[in-house]
């Protein structure tokens, strides 16, 4: 995989590793996908049971980009009815000015995570975030159609779109007039720029901005990939991909309705749930280079 992208609870490292005196009462702000605010009811009940404290779950939209903007207005203003923040991981150096230092409280827990994310959320020797789970994008597909029509998993883009449209073309003819090839994150929001960054990056065009600080997109491997992704809209993808988020591609992929998905795990264990017309039908690969 190219790209990591981590949510991290701001403090929980803190809350889970030393249970005050007293039951104290908490609250956590999350705009998590999927199923993702059930998950994280479940891990906060567990806590409360063994440490006597509540916590209370802030639930907001989805994007990050909007949840970036709206943490920044609340820590700005000394918000003090949020205490934990769930957080992407290139969060932290715009927000580390106005988040705890974790770094003492968390020293017997930290080598339990990669160092690398933990580097990530160190901002001049202050640890401002925890894992409270790491992401990985992958490429989901629909083993029974590939199957059908003897394709195999593609490991290029290229190799990607031929696919799409091969099997799309092929069961349109029999019938299945509303499959698509692919689905992806095309709204303009934090999600568009994880998949750009992948397609930029797999062929050859940097990672937008270097380590070093230089700007790398403006060159000719980039805008060929963008151009690539350009042409997929409307011929393999759906004209309303570019109004996606991760739950719409879901909804998409997950009604049986596309061939390829470009999306993070919390969509493997949905697309396998007892309802899913899908259940039993796809895989998961990684993204193609």
């Amino acid at each position: 995989m190219k790209f990591y992208r981590a949510f991290l609870a701001l403090a929980v490292g803190a809350m889970l590793a030393v249970a005050p005196a007293r039951a104290v009462e908490l609250s956590i702000v999350s705009g998590d996908t999927g199923n993702g605010i059930k998950v994280l009811r479940e891990i906060l009940d567990r806590y409360q049971k063994r440490s006597g404290n509540k916590v209370d779950i802030v639930v907001i939209p989805p994007s990050g980009t909007d949840q970036f903007g709206q943490f920044r207005l609340w820590l700005a203003a000394g918000n003090s009815d949020i205490d934990v923040y769930q957080t992407d991981v290139i969060w932290a150096p715009q927000l580390a000015s106005q988040l705890v230092d974790l770094t003492a409280a968390t020293r017997d827990i930290v080598a339990e995570h990669f160092p690398s994310i933990i580097q990530s959320q160190t901002v001049n020797g202050k640890l401002v975030a925890l894992p409270i789970f790491t992401d990985a994008p992958a490429l989901y597909y629909r083993k029974d159609l590939l199957d059908k029509y003897g394709a195999k998993v593609p490991t290029t883009w290229q190799e990607l779109a031929d696919t799409a449209k091969l099997v799309m073309d092929k069961e349109r003819t029999a019938g299945n007039k509303d499959l698509w090839g692919f689905v992806f994150q095309g709204n303009a929001y934090e999600g568009l720029t994880c998949d750009a960054l992948e397609w930029v990056r797999s062929n050859g065009g940097g990672q937008i901005i270097e380590p070093n600080g230089t700007v790398s997109i403006n060159n000719r491997q980039a805008a060929a990939a963008l151009d690539m992704v350009k042409g997929w809209i409307g011929t393999i993808a759906p004209p309303g991909v570019l109004a996606y988020q991760e739950e719409e591609s879901r909804g998409v992929w997950q009604t049986g309705n596309a061939v390829f998905m470009r999306n993070w795990p919390y969509a493997y264990a949905l697309g396998n749930s007892e309802t899913s017309p899908i259940k039993g039908k796809f895989a998961v690969a990684p993204l193609p280079a």
